[in-house]
């Protein structure tokens, strides 16, 4: 749990990002599945769209090669060379907190399972805050009532010749602490600031079987296998109560224009006020 005699980035350096780093090729070959609703936002912006994917893990939804163009980052150095690796996106290193991109000339953001790995409470209303400034601003005629998955926007990137109204928006999904129908077993009551561990195994190691012959010299015989001990990592998620996660985006300077929940997730999709 967090401990409050030490700095939150220290903390989130030891139980997350040098996590990250070790883990980061067994993790990725465990990430290839895009979630539904995620790709449905995807699926649905404009063509010539340019989007932000922040904390973008091995890039798995960077992988769509269609009609939008997007930049991926991540704090691990290891996920993103991964990541690098889908062509036409393009991927850099960075902290969710300290973003180097120009704020307010994306379509769409997503940040997927990325926010819950921050240690506190301020810590994350800022991480919503900065995913939300990479958006386009609305214009003072927006409305809320067009569906997030219809929109009639037009990008600003290539192509483009103006926008939509409401501006940009942004896609964010956080782990749930009601899932007490998953093999975690977490729901209301529950701690909310949890360690949840990865086990990272082990290569068996061959090697050759010696035996002795007579007079002392070894003679090579059959191979035997070697298994080091598995390795196991504790990282660190804070658990979203239904609610939670909406709040966080007004406290932000957003507007919750959809919500939900999702195979053990909070999700939200919002734009700036």
């Amino acid at each position: 749990m967090p401990n409050p005699s030490t700095p939150a980035q220290t903390y989130e350096t030891n139980h997350v990002h040098t996590v990250y780093e070790e883990i980061a090729s067994h993790f990725s070959s465990t990430r290839y599945k895009p979630w539904p609703i995620v790709q449905t936002f995807l699926q649905t912006q404009p063509q010539g769209s340019i989007g932000a994917d922040i904390g973008c893990g091995n890039g798995k939804y960077l992988r769509d090669k269609s009609q939008v163009w997007m930049v991926g980052c991540d704090r691990s150095t290891n996920l993103a060379k991964i990541a690098s690796k889908n062509e036409p996106h393009s991927v850099i290193v960075a902290d969710t907190l300290a973003l180097p991109h120009p704020n307010g000339v994306f379509d769409f953001a997503i940040c997927i399972a990325v926010i819950h790995h921050l240690s506190t409470a301020a810590r994350r209303v800022e991480a919503v805050k900065c995913v939300l400034d990479l958006l386009r601003r609305p214009c003072s005629s927006s409305s809320s009532s067009t569906s997030i998955f219809t929109s009639s926007a037009t990008p600003s990137g290539p192509g483009g010749g103006g926008g939509d109204d409401e501006g940009g928006k942004a896609l964010i999904y956080v782990w749930a602490l009601e899932q007490k129908d998953s093999r975690r077993g977490w729901d209301e009551g529950h701690e909310q600031d949890v360690m949840v561990p990865w086990v990272l195994k082990q290569k068996k190691e061959k090697q050759e079987k010696g035996r002795r012959k007579k007079g002392g010299d070894e003679e090579v015989g059959a191979e035997e296998t070697k298994q080091e001990g598995d390795k196991t990592f504790l990282r660190y998620y804070h658990l979203y109560r239904k609610g939670e996660l909406e709040s966080d985006i007004e406290q932000a300077g957003g507007v919750v224009l959809e919500s939900g929940y999702e195979k053990d997730n909070w999700w939200a999709i919002a734009r700036l006020r």
